[in-house]
């Protein structure tokens, strides 16, 4: 039974009220979950201890997903696992197993999409004294906003050969005159005006609060105009209605300010997707905050933990406006 006294609530201004002696959901974890957690727990409690005494304190609440889960209920992820995390609203998980190419739904990915955790985000910051490939690791400082429920990680697929898959080759010989070669295996790639608002808007928010220079679209809009490209017109979009008095363009940038940030001031700009990984490495001090759909940001997100020294190195947080999970970003077994 859930104690009241230990839950996290919001005030009527939406503000956080966390007790003294919060319980906090906990998945161990798969593979190296469980050593991680051990150490993790041991670093959590001793930082609370040493900020507050005995006047504060984390009460752990083991919830199942993965392995562990399967074993004891013969579910991967139960019911009553998403219940106890929208009960507390916080959690903290480890790795989970994703078996490849096997239908079998990503944990991960059900966790985000039940409890729409829409905004995962990784800051990624080089810690001195960890050995990595780069010559200067400590030009390094972003945080990515990857959007976390769309795209093509929704899952929407059909097996090559099957009736949908043919069905839809049909519809779009029939609608386009493209032929897509039948022994095809089809996805689909939902982006939404809704999803990528709101996700920027989170992004824009954080640059605001935390004094940083500029917000990036980083997308692949230049081949598909009607996603990635609606993305970043979306992103421009809530950009310049909701916050026009914090903003600027990158061109009103340089037209109008000689290219030096005003006090005070966010750009908003972006940049194509397979250019921006050679910008991270080339250029990281010119970058700040990114915002990207979610194969993007997968992608561009591992590739900076590398830079830093690898993905043990870099946290994740899975955010949406009610719930809150964190994790590690490597998966059960990191090299």
């Amino acid at each position: 039974m859930t104690d009241p006294k230990g839950l996290i609530t919001y005030t009527e201004e939406g503000k956080l009220l966390v007790p003294d002696f919060p319980v906090i959901p906990f998945i161990e974890g798969d593979g190296t979950g469980p050593d991680i957690w051990r150490a993790a727990r041991l670093v959590i409690d001793g930082a609370v201890s040493q900020a507050y005494g005995s006047t504060r304190a984390v009460r752990w609440l083991e919830i199942l997903a993965g392995e562990k889960a399967f074993e004891q209920t013969g579910n991967w992820l139960p019911d009553e696992t998403l219940e106890l995390v929208r009960t507390h609203r916080v959690a903290i998980k480890g790795p989970l197993t994703t078996p490849v190419g096997k239908g079998f739904r990503s944990i991960n990915v059900a966790l985000r999409q039940e409890l729409d955790l829409y905004a995962c985000i990784r800051p990624v910051k080089y810690i001195r004294g960890i050995p990595g490939p780069m010559l200067r690791p400590d030009d390094v400082d972003m945080v990515v906003f990857r959007e976390n429920t769309e795209d093509v990680y929704m899952g929407i697929e059909w097996e090559a050969g099957s009736d949908t898959a043919r069905k839809i080759i049909d519809l779009v010989r029939e609608d386009t005159g493209r032929e897509i070669r039948a022994d095809s295996g089809i996805g689909l790639k939902p982006i939404s005006r809704t999803g990528t608002r709101r996700l920027v808007r989170m992004a824009i928010e954080y640059a605001i609060e935390h004094g940083r220079e500029s917000v990036t679209l980083v997308h692949k809009g230049n081949i598909m105009k009607f996603t990635e490209g609606a993305f970043r017109n979306w992103g421009y979009e809530v950009a310049q209605e909701e916050f026009g008095e914090h903003t600027l363009t990158e061109e009103q940038l340089y037209e109008n300010h000689a290219g030096t940030v005003p006090e005070g001031k966010v750009v908003i700009r972006d940049r194509i997707a397979d250019a921006m990984f050679q910008q991270i490495l080339l250029r990281p001090r010119e970058y700040d905050v990114l915002a990207m759909p979610n194969l993007n940001g997968d992608y561009m997100s591992d590739a900076l933990a590398a830079m830093v020294g690898g993905l043990g190195m870099a946290p994740g947080a899975n955010i949406g406006d009610g719930y809150a999970l964190f994790e590690a970003t490597h998966g059960t077994a990191p090299k």
